[in-house]
């Protein structure tokens, strides 16, 4: 039985040496999701995700933010992070548990008389595209300009993490500008974006909820980015207002960022699990990262 135990081990540690899951470290994917400015649109995605009431709903439904606002804030980005740097085992562990929870989450919204449903199509890509383009914008702000044909690749690689969820990939938009115009024009219909219990208590963990010891001297940097840089009609829901001096501090402070980041070491500008990923792959001599140097 050991000697069996020892064999099934060296089997799976094998398996994951040569397993670079759905997207490799060539990918879109990597390139965009492994910069640690993510967090940034993490929290602007969570503020956009609480502005439907519909999401709010299911989430009111879990008590998602009240028992662990923290780790219910990460866990916007645990998917993410496990489809794009886990192995495909990992990736499909972590897409059938998200399923096996949303399969739960249905009934009548108590604030708008609506049914929500957390395996609905269009209820599912608000959540996705939220991400997508917050998580875009920040690349573009605090790395570089990405090209058309870059997003648009960056989209096509994340429908296929959009498909592991249950979302209807043949009726999404084919570009990421098609996207991200479908996010505006859905948050400019009459009523789409509501102000409910749910999008104050999210409001409030962005604004100085608890976070990690680690994370707390850049949360309010993070927090005031996410804020200043939603849409304006989330801002409406929010009760942002703007001013020249806030758009100032923004940007300036996103430069900033942008011009010491390549002088950062990566424990500082890449996510673990992107850290993690990489030194299980190097283990493997028959991969090679055209981007090792950058890494």
């Amino acid at each position: 039985m050991k000697k069996l135990h020892i064999i099934l081990k060296i089997i799976y540690d094998l398996n994951m040496l040569s397993d670079p899951g759905y997207f490799g470290p060539n990918s879109m994917m990597w390139k965009v999701n492994k910069e640690i400015t993510v967090l940034f649109g993490g929290a602007r995605a969570l503020l956009m995700h609480a502005a439907h009431p519909l999401i709010a709903a299911g989430a009111r439904q879990t008590s998602f933010y009240q028992r662990d606002p923290w780790k219910r804030l990460i866990r916007t980005l645990s998917l993410q992070n496990s489809v794009t740097f886990g192995t495909k085992g990992e990736a499909d562990e972590s897409a059938h548990r998200i399923n096996k929870l949303h399969e739960v989450i249905k009934g009548e919204d108590e604030v708008t008389g609506l049914i929500y449903d957390a395996l609905d199509h269009e209820q599912l890509l608000w959540v996705h595209a939220c991400l997508q383009i917050s998580s875009i914008f920040f690349y573009e702000k605090t790395v570089k300009k990405l090209s058309s044909e870059e997003k648009d690749t960056y989209h096509r690689e994340n429908m296929k993490a959009a498909g592991l969820v249950l979302v209807d990939t043949s009726r999404m938009p084919d570009t990421h500008d098609g996207l991200k115009q479908w996010v505006i024009e859905k948050s400019r219909e009459k009523d789409y974006l509501v102000k409910t219990d749910v999008a104050e208590d999210v409001r409030d963990i962005i604004a100085g909820g608890p976070v990690p010891g680690h994370i707390k001297p850049i949360w309010p940097f993070i927090s005031f980015t996410a804020f200043n840089t939603l849409p304006e009609e989330f801002k409406e829901i929010y009760g942002i207002k703007d001013s020249k001096y806030k758009k100032f501090i923004v940007s300036f402070n996103l430069f900033i960022l942008k011009f010491t980041r390549p002088l950062l070491p990566p424990f500082f500008r890449l996510i673990a699990p992107a850290r993690w990923a990489k030194q299980r792959l190097t283990k493997n001599p028959n991969l090679r990262f055209k981007d090792k140097a950058k890494f």
